[in-house]
């Protein structure tokens, strides 16, 4: 059971994430966020775009999964991306500011000051190493190409939550003209 749950996760996100590119190709003025569980996956619109475009991008991003394009369940602004990269970077700059207190063992300004350059250069590097890691991660780990029996059951609009509307002000600057729609879509099977 718990791994015919992971497995729905994996192919619904892979779905959210093909939906997404799907919009991005005939819509270039707009941001877009969701999440996935076992039951589907809310989209998060952030623009002009119509809920029949919805619901045309979630019918051709399972088109063309199904057909083979399993490149469309992995995306570069995923989560997983971002996660890696944010761990990556703060442990970078955790273990630059612990090499440095260990230079100089009590902690003072002077410690942080001094751990500043390494600490910048080691979170560069992280941040270079946490995309394409990221990206591989996502791909191994957390989406699925393969929709196998997945079906979509409907495309429903829902009211915006307090997380769309926080993502709405750091995805486009609270722009009023970006407007937030929220959709939850239904899956079954996938397992």
């Amino acid at each position: 059971m718990p791994n015919n749950i992971v497995s729905r996760v994996k192919r619904n996100h892979g779905l959210e994430h093909a939906t997404i590119h799907v919009l991005s190709e005939s819509h270039k003025r707009f941001s877009a966020q969701g999440n996935s569980d076992h039951r589907g996956f809310h989209l998060n619109i952030y623009g002009d775009v119509t809920e029949n475009e919805v619901r045309a991008a979630v019918a051709e991003a399972h088109r063309r999964l199904n057909a083979g394009e399993h490149n469309l369940a992995v995306h570069p602004n995923c989560g997983t991306v971002l996660v890696t990269t944010a761990a990556l970077a703060t442990l970078a700059a955790q273990t630059m500011l612990a090499l440095e207190n260990r230079r100089e063992p009590r902690l003072r300004p002077m410690t942080l000051i001094n751990a500043l350059p390494g600490a910048m250069v080691a979170v560069v590097g992280a941040l270079i190493v946490g995309r394409p890691l990221g990206v591989r991660l996502q791909e191994r780990y957390t989406v699925d190409g393969h929709l196998g029996d997945l079906q979509v059951v409907d495309v429903r609009r829902i009211a915006p939550s307090p997380v769309t509307r926080l993502f709405h002000l750091l995805l486009t600057g609270g722009n009023p003209e970006l407007v937030a729609k929220s959709y939850f879509i239904r899956t079954t099977g996938g397992e």
